[in-house]
């Protein structure tokens, strides 16, 4: 497949880009800089601009395999990079992925998440035929919780030590949301 693009309104989704006219590097290079970000992303480092190229060419060579699709939320106005949306761990056949997003530290808390993220769920539950879309994050991560919350996923359950948190084993709360549940009627 190739990459979509999804107008949510005020932000502008695309497939993430290092070119003669578009850079997300350091846009990506910022936000896995800030101390939240690593916090809770630790699985994934982005030191430099090495790092950053590395995960463009990554999350690009996962749509045409149709294993990850990812995009670029961008300001509509501005096209700043805003957070980044990642479908993983797809499995066309079920109709199953696991979601990844986050805020760039200068977006956080503006609602930028929960309006893309409503957008990609709009998209892979109708154009791509997707049924289930799993959603975990650490407990202590209210943030995530509240975009949970704001995007209609059910609270599944919570998985023991799933994650590493500021050097200590924590649990991770299981979301879900499927094409048949009902689209949250507006985001608080």
């Amino acid at each position: 497949m190739e990459p979509v693009e999804i107008n949510a309104g005020e932000y502008y989704l695309r497939a993430f880009r290092n070119d003669d006219r578009v850079n997300d590097v350091p846009a990506l290079v910022e936000t896995y800089a800030d101390e939240e970000t690593r916090r809770y992303m630790h699985r994934l480092t982005m030191e430099d601009v090495t790092a950053a190229e590395l995960f463009i060419v990554l999350m690009n060579n996962g749509w045409p395999k149709d294993y990850r699709w990812s995009w670029a939320v961008c300001d509509a106005v501005t096209a700043d990079v805003a957070a980044g949306i990642v479908l993983h761990s797809i499995d066309r056949k079920f109709g199953s992925a696991e979601v990844t997003c986050w805020a760039h530290p200068a977006h956080r808390g503006k609602g930028v998440v929960p309006t893309a993220l409503n957008a990609v769920l709009g998209w892979a539950f109708g154009a791509a035929d997707m049924h289930r879309i799993v959603y975990k994050h650490s407990v202590s991560n209210l943030a995530s919780q509240r975009v949970a919350e704001k995007c209609g996923f059910t609270l599944e359950g919570r998985l023991r030590d799933e994650s590493i948190v500021d050097d200590q084993r924590v649990d991770e709360l299981l979301w879900s949301r499927l094409a048949t549940d009902p689209y949250p009627e507006q985001l608080r």
